[in-house]
């Protein structure tokens, strides 16, 4: 069939095939060739069990960093490769290259003279690495993502995945959750550092073993488990569920409604001479000389001790949040809006406040709160983000005048309270998530537990769903 100047030919399925035999190298589906294609299916998880990971430390033998060196240098290669092909083939053929046609080329590399070396690691490690970048394309092309880069040694993180075929898991009877975990292409077992247990019993789904720019390896442990929820939190002396609204800001990292102010730990401040300092060894050493590579790694290392700390400080607080309230109130935040970059007039100001929000971290804490929810049995309100609480008296309801972010507190001119400003906004968050949660309930069937996530966009889906 022809195509106009605007859509290019289509492609018939003939000269598909021979498209991707011929100019793309890629060889015909030979085994079961008399069977029809049938869509891969995913691995769903068991009815009432939650997927969760636990995060550990190892510390690899020589023998043990070679293999996983070969192993990150193998993943980061056969992403890249099968990147060059699905790209090329679409721009220049208008023909499709999915994760089936991949494996098929992977199988061909693997078996060629010159890339006889990708034999050396597992071939389930590799595969991992193309369904990535199948599900890269899938984001891009569901438009919630750009379009898959190349990754680049010095600049993409160490990882590789292994399915349950690429392991083996020995859990040890005397100390139940606690084992040992060998690689696939490895004879010894990796010494973990078992900080906490995993669910007795059950073993491991998948594994991701990374390593970081500061050279610690770490294995992120994914499980299906039955995570009990917390016992429902009422109001002393009634049936209203106990909610809070909490107000991000920058002077103090949360507001409550109740006037607590948890302070910003600001990281980046308080390790800044620091930074400036190792920055500046840096850049007067010899580009690669050891000492240049001493100097990189100190950077690593700190950068990595200010990451953990706020990680550690965000999920106390959470957990905190989530524990004692059964109704948790948030704004809904369009943080990547608040750090594009300003220009002309006030681009520094806007530079600093950038990486002050940067260094609160709102995203990671609106994403722990919202899995936490999900996992306990909690709720989550996302109240819309032009809803006026800051302006709007938290007494009276009368709403004021727009405020400058250096205006701490106000008065209404209407009934004549004086407002802290985030206190007054975590207060109307509060009321306003109420509203939407009892509109969302209200509607449910009896017995039904509210969902996890109510945001104000889409109370309307939800009550015509239930």
């Amino acid at each position: 069939m022809m195509g106009t100047a605007d859509q290019p030919p289509r492609v018939t399925v003939g000269d598909a095939g021979r498209i991707k035999r011929e100019a793309l190298g890629i060889a015909d589906r030979k085994k079961h060739h008399g069977r029809a294609a049938t869509a891969v299916k995913s691995r769903a998880k068991e009815p009432g069990t939650q997927q969760r990971v636990y995060r550990y430390r190892f510390y690899p033998t020589p023998s043990q960093t070679e293999q996983l060196e070969k192993t990150f240098g193998a993943c980061r290669w056969v992403y890249n490769e099968g990147l060059a092909p699905r790209a090329g083939a679409w721009e220049r053929h208008r023909v499709s290259v999915g994760f089936a046609e991949s494996c098929r080329a992977l199988t061909g590399w693997r078996q060629a003279s010159e890339t006889s070396w990708l034999r050396e690691v597992s071939s389930t490690v590799l595969q991992q690495s193309l369904r990535h970048l199948d599900g890269a394309f899938t984001r891009f092309f569901k438009q919630s993502a750009k379009y898959p880069q190349r990754k680049r040694k010095h600049r993409s993180r160490d990882s590789a995945t292994y399915v349950r075929t690429g392991f083996r898991w020995s859990e040890d009877p005397e100390r139940p959750g606690t084992g040992l975990v060998t690689l696939a292409k490895q004879t010894v077992p990796l010494d973990v550092r078992w900080s906490r247990p995993l669910p007795a019993g059950a073993a491991p789904v998948k594994l991701s073993v990374t390593r970081d720019r500061a050279g610690r390896y770490f294995v992120a442990v994914l499980m299906e488990e039955r995570i009990q929820p917390l016992p429902a939190a009422f109001v002393p002396g009634g049936h209203e569920p106990t909610a809070v609204g909490i107000d991000l800001g920058l002077a103090a990292l949360a507001t409550l409604d109740d006037g607590t102010k948890l302070d910003h730990p600001r990281l980046m401040k308080k390790y800044g001479e620091e930074l400036a300092q190792l920055q500046r060894g840096l850049h007067r050493k010899e580009k690669g000389s050891k000492n240049r590579e001493k100097a990189r790694e100190r950077i690593a290392r700190l950068y990595a001790q200010i990451s953990d700390v706020r990680r550690d400080m965000l999920d106390q607080l959470t957990t905190r949040l989530v524990r004692e309230n059964r109704v948790l109130v948030v704004e809904d935040l369009a943080i990547a809006n608040l750090l594009r970059p300003a220009v002309g007039k006030g681009r520094r100001r806007k530079a600093r406040l950038s990486q002050a929000i940067i260094d609160a971290a709102w995203g990671e804490l609106l994403r722990q709160l919202r899995y936490k929810c999900a996992w306990y049995g909690r709720t989550l309100v996302i109240v819309d983000r032009f809803f006026p609480s800051t302006r709007r008296c938290s007494g009276c309801r009368a709403k004021g005048p727009s405020l400058d972010v250096s205006v701490r507190e106000w008065t209404c001119t209407e009934c004549g309270a004086v407002h802290d400003r985030d206190v007054n906004a975590a207060r109307n968050l509060r009321e306003e998530g109420m509203r939407l949660y009892w509109l969302v309930a209200s509607a449910l069937p009896p017995g039904r537990m509210p969902p996890s996530v109510i945001k104000a966009s889409e109370p309307a889906d939800m009550l015509s769903a239930a």
